[in-house]
Parts: C-alpha cells; structure tokens; sequence
C-alpha cells in the first residue's frame, strides 16, 4: 500500500499529472471490419456528426496487417491495408477528422506478434527468436529459449515479445514515429498490457510525444475488494512514471453492478469507488467497449441503464470514452450528445471535484465542481440551493446546471423544414425575469430558411420551437448561442455552412418493397443513410460518394417488417430526417 499513500498524497496536485477536457470515442466495435463500405470510409462520412457531438480524439482499430481480421494478432506492422481499409482510405480518414480538430489515436498491439507464414517468421520490421521472451510456449531455437524472460503475463495465441531488448524497443519507436509522421496518428490505445512492463510504456511515450495515450489493464474485479482492483490499475499507471492513463475497469464494473439497485457502490467513505476516486486524472472511464459488448459481449452494461451509465462518466471525474455502438447504432445520439455539451460548458475536467449527495439502493446523486448536479436511480432527488436548471433527463436519470455568470444576451438559431409560423416559447430564463405564454413569441427571419430569437438578460434557458401552436420540438435547453434544425434537434455551436444539399425527397412514402431518396447537391459531397425503427435500433446503414447534381439513392425495403421507421441522411451541410411507413 506504500504506492497508494503517496499517490494519495499527490492526487491534489493536478500540474502533476497534468488534466484534460477532451472526450474520448471508440471509433470501431468488433465487426467493424466486415462493414461493406470500408469502415475507415465509414467514419469518414460520419467525421460531422463525431464534431457535432462533442467528440475530441478517436480511438480507431489495429493498423496494421494481422492474422486476424480484426487486429489483434499483428503481422507486417508497416503494411497498414487491412480489413478496415486501404492505406489512402486510412490517411483520408484522418486528415478529415483533423480537419474537425479531432485528435486520432492508433490501437497499438505491441504485446505480441505472429510470423508471416509460421510461429515467427517475423518481418516489416524482420526479427528473430531473440525477439521472443524466454517462457513464451514456443518450442524455439530447439527448445532453448533465445529472449529475456517476460516482464507481464503470458499471451497463448500469439509469441509473446521481449521488450527488455533494445532492439524491438528501437523497432518499435520507429513505427510508432513512422505512424504519427507518415499515417497522421496523434496517440496511442496501449492494447493488453498486462503482458509487459508499464515501465516500457513509459520508455514508448517518451520516445514518440504522442497526444494522448491510455493502457487496456483488464482483469477480474472482486466486488468485495475493489480497492485490490483499482490499485492494480494504479500500480500500471505508477510504473509508466505517470505517462500514460489507463482505463478505469473499475469504475465500470461498480457502475453497471451498481444500477442494479445497488447504487450504495457509487461511494466509498463519501469517494468515488473507481480509479477516479484515487487518481482521476489518470483515468480513462467507460461504459463499454468492442470487447465487453458489440458482439462479444463479454462484460456488458445492462443494455436499457446505459444512458444512466453515461450520465454518471459525462458528468464525473476522469476522461469520459464514448462506444461507437452508443452513439451511431443505438439511438442515442441525442441524448449522450446532450451530456457531452453539458460537460463542455460547464468546464469539467478529468479532474473535477466531486461531492456525493446521495448513495443508496435506488439513488446515487452527486454535484460536480459545484456547477453540475446529478442523479441516476428511481429515487427522488434534485440539488438544493437556488440557480440550478434542468439541463437533460431520460429514465432514471436527471442532470441540472448552475448559472452564476453575469446576465447576458442569449441567440437561438432554427431552420424549420415543415413549420410555416414558427415561434419559441421559452421558461425556466437565468437569470429569471423573461416570461412567455404558449404558443410563444415569432422569430425574425435571417435568410436561407434561418430565424433567430434573442434572450436579453439571459444566460441559460428552456425553449420550444412551435408550428404556431401545432408541431413542436422536444424540450430543449442551452446556455449558449446554438442552430437548431428541425427534426434533428442536434445543437451547433458554430454557425452551419451553405447548405450543399436542397430538395431533398422520400417516395413513395408509404412505400412496401423500395423507397428513393432524391436530392439535388450543390457539389461533390459524402452522404450518410440510417434508417431506425421505433425502438432507435439501426436497421439499416450504409454511405455513399455522390457527384454534384441531381442524385437518387434507391432504398431495397423486402427485408423489413412492416412498420414506421425514421430515415436519417446527414454529411457536410446535408441534414435530413423523415418518417417512413413500409407496408
């Protein structure tokens, strides 16, 4: 216990260790690699709505060549044509997502290798059997071990690497400088490292700067000793020298044990019961990932409790990852798009203060920084004290924000598609004083389909958007200038471009075996189709490179069940979503 106490100790100093805004994505799940359009392609087309969202880095796949398809027994480490995608699909990617200002990290598997044709034929870069660690199960040189012996755990599906030698550790800061420099890599997803010493890690960071980086440290969590768990996790963090985060399986497996009712777990004399509890900075916190869910489901969250999963990361301690399934597959845009704004201006960081309200069997509440307020769980609960608003709420879970700036003006942009009269009918205003009677009040035309409407004296409020009293929006909140566009009630906090897309079209609506999208594109542009059903599940998904002019997407629709479903197209300046009845 002689680490913990001097990192208890430490834990108030945050120029330590540093701090950060920034939220994390997975940018892949497990069957990423079969996707028929090239998943790099995918994620490309998705690099708008990965901004809008809040994102700031992305954890993308395995790079490079491997034996498996998706990664994780590497091969060639310079050969980065995979089944992801070529190498000008993987540099197109990201030089898109930088142009976002998202930062890209590489999933580095550098515990283990396979050869190109046997054991351990290695090349690109070529070593020998001095290159495996002496206990690997490889019958090498004869039986005589040629390496060092490991430094970690054994890996029985791969030779296991010795990374005590300066020549694999000089071969492997080479690629790793060649991916930052010639790929465009920014960071690094340390993959298995339990197999090796985090000192090298260290050694690997100091070598190539990178951005960012986070070490995967999975092993069994014995809820009656989390604290032995978290300081495992700790002690990899500690041997890196503070180099490198790691991410926080403890707090994942306290969380999703913990919305169980058993929501007592979320406090541990009155502290957060994961890695945040003792180094926040340090740790990376999840809901799930291409292992625990997709589909290995190895450890999965409780599918309909997710939202208060990401509730509980978006608004604590800690650098909050997002999984990819979360936010494109499962309907949840919106929503976990919400929590990350909320987080972003209010300022909270991996190292925020934390204070526990509540922890019972059906209520966790907590204020963060003393501007964010929480709950997850059936019980009742909302912060005490004046100025805290409602800022986002879903099933067992209710988020609220406190103003305390100066009075200001407030702007709300929206682009009605249907809406002939629209107005905005608003509550809630901070400071108070603003009032309004249902419909609301009109909105000022600005041109290009845009109006606008000014909160004077005004920092935060709620608001909806209304069809002269008929159609209306969800209920909405900011404390921000934000554009709104109806039916996808995303918030920007940047003004939109030019819209590149315009009569834009669905028929026959109802439709019984196929459907057609037409638009008219003002210039080259990558379009992205969803099509959801009611549940928010992604029936259908795909992305397609279309030339300026009129275009037509033709939808095959035999397969489903009839029903009502949502349609979604978005892209650079293409936003559109319309019901549609299959018979």
């Amino acid at each position: 216990m002689k680490k913990l106490l001097i990192l208890l100790l430490l834990i108030g100093v945050t120029l330590a260790f540093g701090q950060s805004s920034d939220v994390m994505l997975q940018g892949f799940n497990w069957e990423s690699h079969s996707n028929s359009s090239g998943w790099y392609n995918v994620v490309k087309a998705n690099a708008n709505a990965i901004d809008a969202a809040g994102i700031d880095m992305i954890w993308m796949p395995p790079p490079s060549d491997a034996a498996a398809p998706q990664g994780y027994l590497p091969r060639r480490l310079y050969d980065v044509t995979t089944n992801y995608g070529t190498e000008a699909e993987l540099k197109s990617c990201i030089n898109t997502l930088h142009g976002k200002n998202i930062k890209v990290l590489a999933d580095i598997v550098i515990n283990h290798r396979v050869g190109a044709t046997n054991w351990a034929d290695f090349q690109q870069p070529t070593w020998g059997c001095w290159a495996v660690t002496a206990n690997d199960e490889w019958g090498q040189n004869g039986g005589n071990p040629c390496g060092n012996w490991d430094t970690g755990g054994n890996y029985h599906a791969a030779r296991d690497i010795d990374h005590t030698n300066t020549t694999v550790q000089n071969d492997l800061i080479a690629w790793m400088n060649w991916l930052k420099s010639n790929v465009g890599f920014d960071g690094w997803r340390y993959d298995y490292v339990r197999g090796f010493n985090g000192y090298y890690n260290g050694v690997y960071n100091d070598a190539t700067n990178p951005y960012f980086s986070v070490g995967e440290l999975w092993d069994n969590l014995d809820l009656n000793n989390v604290n032995a768990h978290r300081q495992q996790i700790i002690d990899w963090i500690d041997d890196t020298q503070g180099k490198s985060t790691a991410f926080d399986f403890t707090t994942k497996g306290v969380l999703q044990e913990a919305v169980n009712n058993q929501l007592w777990r979320l406090s541990i004399n009155g502290g957060a019961p994961g890695v945040i509890g003792w180094w926040p900075a340090k740790a990376v916190t999840f809901i799930d990932n291409h292992d625990t869910g997709s589909t290995q489901g190895y450890w999965p969250f409780p599918g309909g409790k997710v939202m208060q999963g990401y509730a509980y990361i978006l608004t604590h301690p800690g650098v909050p990852c997002v999984f990819w399934d979360h936010l494109f597959d499962w309907g949840l845009y919106n929503p976990i798009s919400d929590l990350i704004d909320i987080r972003k201006r209010n300022g909270l960081t991996s190292t925020s203060s934390l204070s526990i309200k509540a922890a019972n069997w059906n209520l966790y509440a907590a204020e963060i920084d003393g501007k964010v307020a929480m709950k997850i769980g059936s019980g009742s609960w909302s912060p005490s004290g004046s100025g805290w608003t409602l800022a986002a709420s879903g099933t067992d879970y209710a988020v609220w924000e406190k103003s305390t700036a100066p009075a200001g003006n407030l702007t709300v942009h929206f682009r009605p598609t249907s809406y002939s009269n629209p107005e905005i009918y608003f509550w809630n205003a901070t400071p108070s004083g603003l009032t309004t009677t249902w419909p609301g009040v009109s909105m000022q035309s600005e041109g290009s389909g845009w109006y606008k409407y000014t909160f004077n004296g005004t920092n935060c409020t709620n608001f909806i958007f209304s069809n002269n009293g008929g159609s209306q929006s969800p209920d909405l909140y900011t404390c921000q200038e934000v554009w709104v566009t109806e039916g996808n009630w995303n918030f920007r906090t940047a003004a939109p471009q030019v819209d590149v897309a315009t009569d834009i079209s669905l028929y026959p609506n109802p439709a019984r075996d196929r459907a057609t999208v037409s638009l008219d594109l003002q210039t080259d542009a990558d379009v992205q189709l969803s099509l959801y059903d009611l549940s928010g599940r992604r029936v259908m998904h795909d992305t397609y490179s279309l030339a300026a002019g009129t275009q037509h997407i033709k939808l095959d629709l035999g397969v489903l069940p009839r029903s009502l479903y949502i349609l979604k197209l978005d892209g650079e300046g293409i936003q559109y979503q319309e019901k549609l009845q299959v018979e």
